[in-house]
């Protein structure tokens, strides 16, 4: 497939010129708010080498880039209608799109993002600061990376989200390979199920639902004016516009609320991993909230104590391995429950000992918050299997302990969400033309009409909303361009089973080249990190 050559109306090189003027404006803006904020971050702290600073700043690079290329892959879909409808010239809308990017990801929850970090072996989350730690990060942003490359070079609207959790599917494999025996090296399959499901009925929703929503509208909505190509240059009617316009606007909200949040959970990661001393907990938590803290702890704490007689001492000794190993199997037992019982204190105790969070040493940061997401995995491990079993009130108290560790360690500074928002939205802004192409000329055999764009935008917009509230990760690529063929097969318009063929591959090829790419890649950056 070659690159695009189609010419839009109101497209010009000199129309572009400011575009390009704005941009390189917003990424200098952005690049020195980000620089200042982490220097303010890092200046209250000691490192003692400058190797983790370089490490650093490589990491952050690679992964403003992922974000950057996913900005142009996949957002192109969310303007594709706009321009083929003649409701918005080209640079307005990558703009508009661009814009409404970047609020995605500022307002959005965070959910998405923990949830990513969720699939990666609990060893190399509490190692990530270490050699594998490093290996592990750019493994699977590089794979990543190129592979959104390949296949927007080809034209092809394929999935970053399919291709980051390849990535990191094909890491912890790697791990496990290189670890026979170790139970805590693998892949976390129960989340990985749980993304992969949404992954897969994703589209299918957008095909399904964009088909029903055409031939409703055909039913109840009589003006032929919404159900006709666009005529020449001519925009369509106002409301008409108005129509398109706001769901452009929904789904490019909604992917930079979803899909900005990967791009936010692995900066955590890798500023967790080479600076714990800023990064490991949210030194901003008011001390009343260690004081509730240590209150909630003493009572899950009791909750444990009851169900087991195991030594305590025994239980201190063992409770990192115990614990750990309950999180990798879900095998419950009273040692499990004795030391998950130890590790409880044993964090109360710490955090008490220093009164908040800004007030623990540099050096114990990392540790505690280790403590905090093993204990954290363990009771969500706990929730799921329903073992041991306990009463509503015993799970209300664990529900506030795990809501209590997540507000210490699960935050994302706000100058990490303004550089991710940024480099998503000047994605936006470049390179789109291509999967804007595939997407409005080359999936239906006909013209997208109003009504087609404006039916799959809205499911679109509606079913990424709505896995951003449940903290799952979809693909916008899968939703709206399976949106648009759902609304050209209903149409009778003929869909183009050339371009539905290589979309098709693309999808099928994605999990396994990224786990394949992320892999080697881990294995052979392990040779120079061991």
């Amino acid at each position: 497939m070659h690159a695009a050559t189609t010419t839009f109306p109101g497209e010009s090189h000199s129309s572009s010129r400011p575009i390009m003027v704005f941009i390189a404006g917003a990424l200098a803006a952005g690049l020195t708010y980000a620089g200042y904020e982490l220097f303010l971050d890092l200046s209250s702290i000691r490192i003692g080498v400058e190797l983790p600073y370089v490490l650093l700043g490589i990491a952050l690079l690679i992964a403003l880039g992922f974000e950057f290329v996913n900005g142009f892959h996949d957002t192109a879909n969310a303007v594709a209608t706009v321009i083929y409808t003649n409701s918005l010239p080209p640079q307005a809308a990558v703009l508009w799109s661009g814009f409404w990017n970047f609020l995605g990801v500022l307002f959005s929850s965070g959910a998405v993002a923990f949830g990513i970090i969720a699939l990666l072996p609990v060893e190399l989350i509490l190692q990530v600061g270490s050699g594998a730690g490093f290996a592990m990060v750019f493994s699977l942003l590089i794979a990543a990376i190129l592979w959104n490359l390949g296949t927007w070079y080809l034209g092809l609207p394929a999935s970053s989200s399919h291709t980051l959790i390849g990535s990191i599917i094909g890491v912890g494999l790697a791990n496990q390979l290189m670890q026979p025996g170790n139970a805590t090296s693998g892949v976390e399959w129960s989340q990985a199920t749980k993304i992969g499901y949404s992954l897969l009925l994703s589209p299918l929703i957008g095909f399904v639902c964009a088909a029903l929503l055409l031939l409703v509208m055909k039913v109840l909505t009589k003006n032929p004016a919404l159900f006709r190509a666009p005529e020449g240059q001519q925009p369509p009617p106002l409301w008409v516009r108005s129509l398109l316009v706001l769901t452009c606007t929904g789904v490019s909200f909604a992917h930079g609320s979803n899909d900005g949040q990967k791009g936010m959970g692995l900066i955590m990661l890798i500023l967790i991993g080479t600076v714990p001393m800023a990064y490991a907990l949210d030194r901003a938590v008011p001390a009343s909230h260690v004081q509730s803290f240590v209150s909630t702890s003493q009572q899950a704490s009791q909750i444990m104590a009851v169900r087991t007689s195991s030594s305590q001492l025994k239980a201190e000794q063992d409770m990192h391995a115990n614990v750990t190993r309950y999180v990798q199997t879900g095998e419950m037992d009273e040692a499990s429950l004795a030391s998950m019982q130890a590790l409880m204190n044993s964090i109360a105790n710490q955090v008490a000992q220093y009164g908040s969070y800004g007030n623990v040493p540099d050096d114990m940061r990392g540790n505690i918050r280790n403590d905090m997401y093993l204990m954290n995995e363990a009771l969500r491990k706990m929730d799921k299997l329903k073992n041991p079993g306990f009463s509503v009130e015993e799970a209300q108290v664990l529900k506030r302990y795990r809501q209590a560790l997540d507000q210490a360690t699960k935050f994302i500074p706000t100058w990490v969400k303004i550089v991710v928002a940024i480099a998503l939205g000047l994605g936006t802004m470049v390179a789109w033309k291509r999967i804007v192409v595939t997407v409005g000329e080359r999936i239906g055999k006909a013209h997208l009409t109003y009504a087609q764009g404006g039916a799959a935008e809205l499911v679109a917009m509606t079913t990424i909303g709505a896995a951003d509230v449940f903290g799952l990760p979809v693909s916008t690529t899968q939703v709206l361009s399976s949106g648009v063929a759902g609304t050209m097969a209903a149409n009778k318009s003929g869909l183009r089973w050339t371009t539905v063929r290589n979309i098709a591959t693309a999808w099928v090829l994605t999990l396994p080249m990224s786990v394949l790419l992320a892999g080697t890649l881990y294995w052979l950056l392990r040779q120079f990190t061991a």
